[in-house]
C-alpha cells in the first residue's frame, strides 16, 4: 500500500497475512515497488500529497484487488475507487474502496455430537468479514516557486486484519473490530536537477479481538463430556509518529538518477494482545524504527529500471505489569504495576528490489523482485523466576512481481500481480515435548515474544491488481 512507505513494519513472526492493505494503485507494482529512484505516477501522490502538482491530468480509477492465500489460509477481494483533480494551482484526490476478507479455515474446533455444548449458539459459519477505506488529499503550488504543500487523511474500519487468527492457537473463533486512521502532511521542492521531499505522519491503530476458546470438562466419566466457551477480549493498539526525508537527482550520465530516503517511526504500543505464541498479558511497550534507503534508476528511450537497497534498523521494548503484588523467587516483592517481564528486541532487516518496465507502443511489460530478509535477537528477563533468556530469529520473504499496461486514446488498463513466499502459519517449538506447537490447530505490526523458538508451515500469497484509469477531458 503507498501509504505505508514512511511506516517501517515490526514482525517478529513470519504471518502469511495477505494484501489486504493494497488498496491504493501504485505505476510500480508490476517492478517490485522501486520507488527511490523512480517516479510512481499514480501512488506518489498518495505517499506525499504535496507531490499531488505533478498530476497531468484529471482522472478516475478503479483498481480491484485479489489476493489469496495457499492451503486455505485465507483470500480477500478489494473495490476502490479513486479521483485525481488538477487545476491551475490547486490539486487533490479521493479513495473510497470495500473489502471482502474470506477467514482461513485452519482454525475451527471439531466437537462430537456426543458432547453437551454450554455456550452462545454456535455459528454454522464465519466466513468473511467486511472492511471500509476512505482517503483524500488536497495540496497547492507555493505562488510560481518550486516548492507545494499538501496535506492527507485516511480511516478505514475493520472487520477483520488477515493474520491475526493465526497468533491465537486453539481458538475456536475470532471476531475483530476496530479502525486505523492517518494524517499526514507533505512539502515537495523540484529544482533544475534535484528534488527533495519531507514528510510527516500520524497513524492510529486501535483493535479488539474477541477471542473464543472451547473447554473442555469431563469429571464424571458416566455423564456426557461438556464442552463451554470461553471469550477473552484483547486489544491492540499502535500510536506511531514519523517523518521521512528524501532526495533524488539527475545524473550527467543520460537518464541514469540516484536517490535516498531517512526514515524515523516513535511507535507506542499502549496494548498488545496475548496472543497463544506468547503467553504474555498486559504487554504495553515502545519502539523506535529507522530505515535507511538508496536507489539509482534509469530511463532510457521505452526502458526504466530501478534497484533499491533498505537497511531496517529497530529496537523494541515491551514488558509485562503485574496488577497485583508478586512475591519473586528470590523473596524480593514487586509492588502492582511494576515490570514483572521484560522483552528487548534488535532488528536488523533488509530489503532489495529491482525492477524493470519496457513499453512497446501502446503495450507496456512489467517485472521485478522484491527479497526481505528478517533478523532479530531477543532478550527476555523474568523479574519474578529471575531468569533471562535471550532467542535469534530470521527469515527471508521473496516477492517475484509482474505487470502489462495497455493505452488506448480515452482510457489506460493496468494489470499487476506478485507472488510471496517464506510466510505461513507460525508456531513454537515446545523442547520438553519435543514437538511443534502450531499457531494453528485441528498479514499491521505483529510484535509478540515467542515463548520458544519458532516453526513454520509454509505458505504463498498470490496477488492480483488491475487498474483502470480514464481522464476527464
Amino acid at each position: 500500500m503507498p501509504l505505508a512507505a514512511q511506516l517501517v513494519p515490526i514482525r517478529t513472526v513470519p504471518v502469511a497475512s495477505g494484501d489486504q492493505f493494497l488498496v491504493l494503485p501504485s505505476s510500480n507494482l508490476g517492478m517490485a515497488g522501486v520507488r527511490f529512484a523512480v517516479n510512481d505516477s499514480l501512488g506518489d501522490p498518495w505517499v506525499n500529497p504535496a507531490k499531488g502538482v505533478f498530476i497531468e491530468e484529471s482522472s478516475f480509477l478503479g483498481s480491484p484487488t485479489f489476493y489469496g492465500i495457499s492451503d486455505n489460509g485465507g483470500s480477500g477481494k478489494t473495490f476502490p475507487l479513486a479521483g485525481l483533480f488538477r487545476g491551475a494551482d490547486w490539486f487533490g484526490g479521493a479513495s473510497l474502496a470495500m473489502q471482502q476478507v474470506d477467514n482461513s479455515s485452519g482454525n475451527r474446533i471439531f466437537i462430537d455430537p456426543f458432547v453437551q455444548w454450554i455456550g452462545p449458539q454456535r455459528r454454522l459459519t464465519d466466513a468473511s468479514s467486511r472492511n471500509l477505506y476512505a482517503s483524500g488529499f488536497l495540496g497547492r503550488r507555493l505562488g510560481t516557486g518550486p516548492w507545494s504543500i499538501g496535506v492527507a487523511a485516511s480511516t478505514a474500519h475493520l472487520d477483520a486484519v488477515d493474520g491475526v487468527d493465526l497468533l491465537y492457537a486453539g481458538a475456536d473463533r475470532i471476531d475483530q473490530s476496530g479502525s486505523v486512521s492517518d494524517l499526514r502532511v507533505g512539502f515537495y521542492r523540484e529544482g533544475d536537477r534535484e528534488r527533495l521531499s519531507i514528510i510527516l505522519v500520524n497513524n492510529r491503530i486501535s483493535m479488539t479481538h474477541d477471542v473464543t476458546y472451547v473447554d473442555f470438562i469431563w469429571d464424571d466419566p458416566i455423564q456426557r463430556p461438556i464442552a463451554q466457551a470461553r471469550i477473552e477480549i484483547n486489544e491492540d493498539q499502535t500510536r506511531t509518529w514519523g517523518g521521512q526525508l528524501s532526495w533524488d537527482r539527475d545524473l550527467e550520465a543520460p537518464g541514469w538518477r540516484v536517490g535516498a530516503a531517512a526514515t524515523v517511526n516513535r511507535k507506542s504500543h499502549p496494548k498488545i494482545p496475548n496472543y497463544s505464541i506468547q503467553n504474555i498479558p498486559r504487554d504495553p511497550g515502545t519502539t523506535w524504527a529507522y530505515e535507511a534507503g538508496f536507489g539509482f534508476g534509469r530511463t532510457r528511450g521505452p526502458t526504466t529500471f530501478g534497484i533499491d537497497v533498505v537497511l531496517q534498523p529497530i529496537w523494541s521494548e515491551t514488558w509485562q505489569e503485574a496488577d497485583k503484588d508478586v512475591t519473586t523467587s528470590d523473596g524480593k516483592l514487586i509492588k502492582a504495576g511494576g515490570r514483572t517481564i521484560e522483552n528487548e528486541f534488535f532488528f536488523t532487516n533488509v530489503i532489495l528490489r529491482a525492477g524493470l518496465a519496457h513499453q512497446l507502443k501502446d503495450i507496456g511489460l512489467q517485472g521485478g523482485l522484491e527479497v526481505r530478509s528478517y533478523d532479530y535477537t531477543l532478550e527476555q528477563t523474568n523479574h519474578v523466576e529471575n531468569s533471562f533468556r535471550d532467542q535469534d530469529e530470521s527469515w527471508m520473504e521473496w516477492t517475484p512481481t509482474f505487470g502489462a499496461t495497455l493505452r488506448f486514446s480515452d482510457l489506460e488498463l493496468r494489470y499487476a500481480g506478485r507472488l510471496t513466499t517464506g510466510t505461513g502459519q507460525p508456531g513454537t517449538v515446545q523442547a520438553w515435548r519435543g514437538e511443534a506447537d502450531t499457531a494453528l490447530r485441528a498479514g499491521a505490526d505483529f510484535i509478540v515474544a515467542p515463548e520458544a523458538p519458532l516453526t513454520l508451515q509454509d505458505a504463498s500469497v498470490l496477488t492480483h491488481q488491475l487498474t483502470l484509469r480514464i481522464p476527464i477531458r
